[in-house]
């Protein structure tokens, strides 16, 4: 017997889960995204989310309410009757009489080894921070930040140059495996649940606040250690994406980095120590691997290199014009 879902996501991140639990059978009576944008060169066109559009290719009802401070979003929300909603990203607050409206809660899909990185970039945080491993994780909602009991984990190895993007995408297609699985297991009675304090206590893993990337944390400083450096680079990447300047003429210009893995050698920071790229960092050195210039696309180091040198002992991080 299949169970009424009412589905909470708005980034393309979400969009594997929406399609698996309306693949799986569920009946979806509506799919809460947030408004549709401005977008475009000019900015001047609505676009919908990507969950907003698949569930409008599933057939499904949409709604987008900009936010739950009216009680009559919360009516509307109830009156749907629906035994569990699922939250991927979605996006917004939700107050607690949303949280226990439907009949099992809400569960909400979660791209962290919890309760390590809670908040709004666990992926980003992670990989910056140099994690080896992560995990999706299924839990149940709270009104705290990513505080709820933890029903399944599936964890994942970090690659050494993975980047956020990357490993969105795969945190993605397990979210949607582990959020079918448990909808199977609450629809059988055998959903389970363990505190985020008993794991903390068993796996020895402390809360982290995984705080929203801010534009002025993206400037590489090139004094840093080359772990974190790399870690920024590749936790940035694709979006908000890290930077530096080059000149490349007379001028500096930007060059977003797009992905980077640490390497042997040493020099004065910020510069370049090797014909591949290699960069010295405060302690240690980076290699870079794909970078973006201004206006330009996204580029192998090595496709970068052979139009436009770059010699040994160039300074990378000087003011911009």
């Amino acid at each position: 017997m299949a169970l009424t879902v009412t589905f909470m996501g708005t980034p393309a991140f979400a969009v594997p889960t929406l399609s698996a639990i309306a693949n799986a059978g569920h009946r979806v009576p509506a799919v809460y995204s947030q408004p549709p944008r401005k977008a475009g060169r000019r900015g001047l066109k609505l676009t919908p989310s990507p969950v907003q559009i698949e569930a409008e290719r599933l057939g499904l009802c949409v709604r987008t309410p900009l936010n739950f401070r009216d009680p009559a979003e919360i009516e509307a929300f109830a009156a749907l009757k629906a035994d569990v909603a699922v939250v991927v990203a979605y996006g917004l607050l939700l107050p607690q009489a949303l949280l226990d409206a439907p009949r099992f809660g809400c569960l909400n899909g979660h791209g962290s080894l919890l309760p390590r990185w809670r908040g709004a970039a666990p992926i980003q945080r992670a990989i910056e921070a140099g994690d080896a491993r992560t995990a999706m994780m299924v839990m149940q909602m709270e009104a705290g930040l990513d505080t709820g009991p933890v029903a399944l984990t599936a964890e994942t190895a970090i690659g050494p140059s993975e980047t956020a993007g990357e490993l969105q995408e795969r945190l993605a297609l397990i979210s949607a495996e582990l959020l079918v699985e448990a909808l199977a297991k609450l629809e059988a009675g055998t959903l389970a649940f363990e505190d985020q304090a008993e794991i903390g206590a068993r796996t020895g893993r402390q809360p982290v606040y995984a705080k929203k990337i801010d534009k002025a944390e993206t400037r590489i400083d090139w004094q840093a250690d080359a772990r974190d450096i790399a870690g920024k680079i590749n936790g940035f990447s694709p979006m908000p994406g890290a930077w530096t300047t080059i000149a490349f003429s007379k001028e500096p210009e930007r060059m977003k980095l797009l992905r980077a893995e640490v390497a042997a050698g040493s020099g004065p920071a910020g510069t370049v120590i090797g014909d591949d790229l290699t960069v010295a960092c405060g302690t240690g050195a980076v290699r870079l691997l794909e970078v973006q210039r201004a206006g330009g696309k996204k580029i192998a180091a090595g496709e970068l290199l052979r139009g436009t040198p770059v010699p040994i002992g160039t300074a990378l991080g000087g003011e911009p014009a």
